[in-house]
Order: structure tokens, then C-alpha cells, then sequence
């Protein structure tokens, strides 16, 4: 099993709701701020969503009041709520570490797919 194990994806209409989840390893998760990252089709990989081991958050423009992130740091779990959606929420999404040039090689996981489609 992999550094992080996302599950909760699937196809919604839009304005619909998903909420994601993140199965980290204890010892990253403990350590490190954590993001959701979003690959649309044909772009590259971005972050959506930021907390701290703290429990701070922030978000890109794009999601912004509509998707809350947060930590269950006993569960080693991220989960992020995602409401409203629209079709260009629709990609691949994983999670990791934060800022994104720490993240270890290798260390991606399958991701889950997020469709937003009527």
C-alpha cells in the first residue's frame, strides 16, 4: 500500500456534492501540511486546497466557498467536502504533501475521478 489512498470520486450532476477521502501514512501525515490536488484533462496537476497540521486552511480562487478541506490528524485522514460542483471541477484528484516541491518522488497515489456532468 502507498503513502496515500484516495477514495470518494465518481460522477455528479452539476451542483451536486462529493466528499473525498485521503488514507495517509502515520508518518507523513503526522509531520506534514497536507493538500488536494486536482489534474483536469489535457493540464497540469494543481492544488486546490491547503491545511496545516494546525488545522488553517486556504483555497484556490477556483474552489473557494464551495470546497472545505480538513485533518483527522488521530485517523492520519484528509477529507475534502466538495459543494456546488461544476464541470470544471471535473479531473483527477489526489493528495500530498504541501508546497508541492517538498513532495517525495514517487509518492502519488491512484488518485480518484471526480466527474461533474449532466
Amino acid at each position: 500500500q502507498g503513502l496515500f489512498v484516495e477514495s470518494g470520486g465518481g460522477l455528479v450532476q452539476p451542483g451536486g456534492s462529493l466528499r473525498l477521502s485521503c488514507a495517509a501514512s502515520k508518518n507523513i501525515f503526522s509531520i506534514y501540511d497536507m493538500g488536494w490536488y486536482r489534474q483536469a484533462p489535457g493540464k497540469q496537476r494543481e492544488v486546490v486546497a491547503r491545511i496545516t497540521l494546525g488545522g488553517s486552511s486556504n483555497y484556490d480562487d477556483s474552489v473557494k466557498g464551495r470546497f472545505t478541506i480538513s485533518r483527522d490528524n488521530a485517523k492520519n485522514t484528509l477529507y475534502l467536502q466538495m459543494n456546488s460542483l461544476k464541470s470544471g471541477d471535473t479531473g483527477v484528484y489526489y493528495c500530498n504533501i504541501v508546497p508541492q516541491y517538498q513532495i517525495l518522488a514517487g509518492s502519488w497515489g491512484q488518485g480518484t475521478q471526480v466527474t461533474v456532468s449532466s
